[in-house]
């Protein structure tokens, strides 16, 4: 078996299941200054970062990287072992950093990267860590074939008083060639008020 192809099914494994994004949001996308809007993401291997960066760009709003106070371990395979226990304990990790002033935003996108078929620990202790009583969540996930899976499910059992707008899941592999994938699904779920 070559590298590639066993890389690819460690992903497929450590992603788990196919899965979409998704849900019941409203077909109008919510209105906001760029000054309201948070990107909060956290990224192991850059593909999260990458969109979390191009989102920021595309809306103006201020980019925010969620970081454990222990990173993972740089290993692949460590990683996901180590993620595999996380996510099924339900882990949420020690964070090294906060929101300043988290009140002032109105909308919250949330990048993550698909571990185990949800969110990564570290994106669970974020949403556990403020209120998130009448912000509008954003999911945005990248993946290596498992789709949005149970992320944005998770994420709204979370926070059950924010709303909620459609999530996006976006191939790991090919996000640096999908900036006009995330451009089109950003405009559907915000419009930048100027």
């Amino acid at each position: 078996m070559n590298r590639r192809t066993m890389a690819w099914m460690m992903a497929a494994s450590f992603l788990g299941a196919a899965g979409c994004a998704g849900g019941e949001e409203a077909a109008s996308p919510v209105v906001t200054g760029s000054e309201k809007v948070l990107i909060a993401y956290y990224s192991w291997s850059g593909n999260t970062r990458f969109a979390a960066e191009t989102i920021q760009k595309l809306t103006g709003g201020t980019l925010f990287e969620i970081k454990p106070v222990k990173a993972y371990p740089t290993d692949y395979r460590a990683c996901v072992e180590l993620a595999r226990k996380e996510c099924r304990e339900g882990s949420r990790p020690e964070l090294a950093g906060k929101v300043e002033d988290f009140s002032r935003y109105e909308v919250v996108f949330v990048g993550t990267p698909n571990w185990w078929s949800t969110m990564a620990p570290p994106v669970r202790s974020f949403l556990t860590g403020y209120d998130f009583r009448g912000k509008t969540v954003i999911p945005f996930v990248t993946h290596g074939g498992g789709g949005m899976a149970h992320c944005e499910q998770d994420m709204r059992k979370i926070c059950a008083h924010a709303q909620f707008r459609k999530g996006g899941a976006f191939a790991g592999s090919g996000i640096r060639q999908a900036e006009q994938m995330l451009a089109k699904w950003v405009n559907e779920v915000i419009s930048i008020r100027k």
